[in-house]
Parts: C-alpha cells; structure tokens; sequence
C-alpha cells in the first residue's frame, strides 16, 4: 500500500497573511493559524494551543491575501512539508509547514467573502495538484 500525506486543520489566523511575488512571477502566501485542544485533568479545565504555518501558491495566495485577515476562521487542507537550509551560523535548520492545496473561508466576518468560499488549486489527471513551487521560485 502507498503512503497519504494529508493535513485538514481548522483554526483562526493569528496574523494577515504575508503575500510575496517569486522571481518567476508567481505569488506565495504565508500564514498561521492556531488550533486548540482542551480537556481536564484533575479536576482543572486544561488547553494547549497549536501554531501552523500555512503556504498557499498562485490563486490561493491571491485569494488569501484577498480574504484572509487576524482572527478569521479558515478551514485548510494540505500536505505537511518539511525544507531545510544553512543558518547564518552554519548549523541546518529546518521548517516544517503545511503546503495548502484548498482553503475554505469559514466565517463571514468581514462580509466581502462568502461565508463558505472554497478555494483550490487544479489537480492533473495524475492526482498531483497544479500548486507549489519550482525550486527557482522559492522565495524564502
């Protein structure tokens, strides 16, 4: 049997998404979202909240950088990805983050996007989606 890389979170922004254009022309957004478990322990009512980052390609970014604002609920399926890359003191760090591949806009709070509008990127007959970057386009 093969192998899923599959991510669905929902969650609330914690920053408006930060949209940059790769030198190849494409757009590429970048946010977190905050998702939230609680239970009790002892008695006590416990929570422990969790950041994401979020990376979005061509429209998605667009629209992204459109809708999405701090504090906005969005609903985000993607795939984990992880990248690696030298730190100015020679030691590798590494970045774990989910590659979006649909975004549904779950509230309706600032009224200029319906309360659920889904976005997503087309998908090739080979099951892959027409997102992500090249390696020349990474901007970061």
């Amino acid at each position: 049997m093969g192998s899923v890389n599959k991510v669905i979170l929902l969650g609330n922004l914690g920053r408006d998404p930060e949209v940059k254009m790769t030198q190849g022309g494409q757009q590429v957004a970048t946010f977190s979202i905050a998702t939230s478990d609680s239970w009790t322990k002892d008695g006590q009512r416990q929570e422990r909240t969790e950041w994401h980052t979020i990376v979005a390609w061509g429209k998605l970014a667009e629209l992204a950088g459109r809708y999405l604002k701090k504090g906005r609920k969005v609903y985000v399926e993607g795939k984990l990805q992880t990248r690696s890359w030298d730190g100015k003191d020679g030691t590798k760090k590494y970045a774990t983050e989910v590659l979006a591949s649909s975004l549904t806009f779950v509230d309706s709070s600032r009224g200029d996007a319906p309360a659920s509008a889904p976005a997503q990127e087309p998908a090739h007959s080979d099951g892959y989606s027409d997102f992500g970057p090249s390696d020349s386009d990474v901007p970061f």
